[in-house]
């Protein structure tokens, strides 16, 4: 039976979607380590209870997959909590396509998930580097405990926690499951695109399966499936997997 238990989630005053990755069970029995990585939304809201409860769960450093536009209209309050900052900035490209199709009035749920497919079809090759870049930093236990996150946390940070949890082993059932618990626990979207139509809107702000399918179906297809996707893209060769997944699994 596939355990797809859900992680603990860290609620914040003035953020969401922050949830610890741990708690899943691999294929061959393991667990995922709780406490060493934790998702969220991005971390620009948070109130003196929210750095609070950062401080008493440890975090070390924080990997922001951001663009660097992006990372400045909301710059993290972390202030007080002792932590590093990490640029792992994927430029978003995504806002600019919807933008333009909701001005010219184009903008419909069959259109809005061609352009969520295209997006998530695209991180696999123009947004390796940063995904590099947070999987050398998680890599490195003097990092942990580490949260990454995009705006939403939803679409790069959601490939990442999938390509991780793969990684460790845990199976695409479980993977999927924790893909779409951000239509659960994100509240980021609430007043946003109030111009659409209830369908066009939701095509754009949840999580569904097929956007993340699309870029697993280039890892395999192009680079011949997640280990080998991690060794030429992110640099992470057998040995760094194998540190990984003894670093992170129980």
């Amino acid at each position: 039976m596939i355990d797809v238990t859900p992680p603990h989630v860290v609620p914040l005053e003035g953020g969401s979607n922050f949830r610890d990755l741990g708690g899943y069970r691999t294929k061959d029995g393991r667990v995922v380590r709780r406490g060493a990585v934790f998702r969220s939304a991005h971390l620009g809201n948070l109130t003196a209870v929210d750095r609070s409860a950062l401080g008493r769960l440890g975090v070390r450093t924080i990997v922001d997959l951001r663009g660097i536009n992006e990372a400045a209209e909301t710059p993290h309050r972390v202030d007080g909590v002792d932590c590093r900052i990490v640029g792992a900035h994927i430029e978003p490209r995504l806002g600019d396509r919807i933008v333009a199709a909701v001005a010219d009035g184009s903008a419909s749920p069959h259109l809005m998930m061609q352009f969520l497919t295209e997006h998530y079809r695209d991180y696999p090759h123009r947004c390796a580097p940063g995904f590099r870049t947070l999987f050398a930093t998680l890599s490195d236990g003097a990092h942990r405990p580490l949260v990454f996150h995009c705006t939403a946390g939803k679409d790069r940070t959601g490939f990442a926690s999938a390509l991780l949890l793969t990684l460790l082993g845990v199976p695409w059932e479980t993977v999927m499951d924790d893909y779409l618990r951000t239509n659960e626990l994100w509240t980021g979207h609430i007043g946003r695109y109030p111009e659409l139509d209830i369908d066009t809107r939701a095509a754009i702000v949840e999580a569904r399966t097929p956007y993340l399918e699309a870029a697993f179906e280039v890892v395999r297809t192009d680079f011949g499936g997640p280990e080998q996707f991690a060794e030429r893209a992110l640099s992470l060769d057998g040995a760094a997997r194998e540190r990984l997944r003894a670093d992170l699994l129980d």
